[in-house]
């Protein structure tokens, strides 16, 4: 029984200098996105001509676009909606994923093949163009999108959860755990969870930032979400032309989204002890 009554446990990974980077870089840029739009009071889509392309400093801290905008109120408001729609999008690809992976692997038979041929229909269609199919019935909306950007990346995490699943269920102590009588929730709690959980976080974190660059890029190309939202890859789009005059606010836009894609990417690393 000792053998049984021990947990699992996998390789650990450490929370090396790579990870804590990324975990601290978007700690900042999370607060920047939850707290900035309470505390900063302009409106980011007010307009004053006045204003137009403000420098950085004086009544602008970093400057206003060509209506006039705030570019600090436009970049907090278009770091939450990053943030919030590669968090939602990376919940309702994951929730699934897993939860069919599990069933794939537990079951086997019918419900695998079912769910294999299921995700083969989804991957012989490019993400892209499934995101683009579903934008075609409602363009520029949220819905279709952050729809198209789950059911592409719900796949990945059904296959890395059906296949780990499967090899720790067929350990020697798993098994004899199961001919002893330790029911379902026992095994998957203490024997499948513990190991599956670490490269779920990691899946989790790029998963967000394929979905930050998804919804950059189309709305960037005129498909995703449309001005006068604060998307921050329309307002590279919105601020290009007048690169010649203010380079800087052309150039905020592509690092707030460069620095968030950073954090995820380094957070995700995680390094082995």
């Amino acid at each position: 029984m000792t053998i049984i009554d021990q947990t699992y446990q996998p390789p650990k990974g450490g929370l090396g200098a790579t990870r804590l980077a990324g975990a601290g870089l978007l700690i900042v840029l999370a607060g920047f996105a939850i707290i900035g739009p309470a505390v900063i009071s302009s409106d980011p889509a007010a307009q004053d001509f006045g204003a137009s392309l403000a420098p950085i400093g004086g009544d602008y801290l970093l400057g206003a676009d060509h209506y006039g905008r705030s570019l600090l109120a436009r970049l907090a408001h278009g770091a939450r909606l990053s943030f919030g729609m590669a968090f939602l999008t990376m919940l309702a690809a994951a929730i699934p994923g897993v939860l069919f992976g599990l069933v794939a692997a537990w079951r086997g038979g019918w419900a695998e093949r079912g769910l294999e041929f299921v995700a083969t229909i989804v991957l012989a269609l490019p993400g892209l163009m499934l995101v683009l199919l579903l934008l075609a019935f409602s363009p520029g909306n949220y819905g279709p999108l952050f729809l198209g950007l789950a059911l592409t990346l719900w796949v990945e995490f059904y296959r890395v959860t059906k296949a780990s699943t499967k090899t720790i269920l067929s350990q020697p102590h798993v098994e004899a755990a199961r001919m002893l009588g330790f029911g379902s929730r026992y095994i998957l709690l203490h024997y499948v969870m513990p190991v599956i959980t670490p490269m779920l976080s990691t899946l989790a974190a790029f998963a967000m930032a394929t979905a930050i660059i998804a919804v950059s890029t189309l709305s960037a190309i005129s498909v995703g979400l449309q001005p006068p939202t604060p998307e921050l890859g329309s307002m590279i789009v919105e601020l290009l032309p007048y690169f010649a005059e203010a380079p800087v606010h052309v150039l905020l836009p592509a690092a707030l989204i460069f620095l968030l894609v950073l954090g995820l990417q380094l957070f995700a690393q995680g390094e082995r002890a």
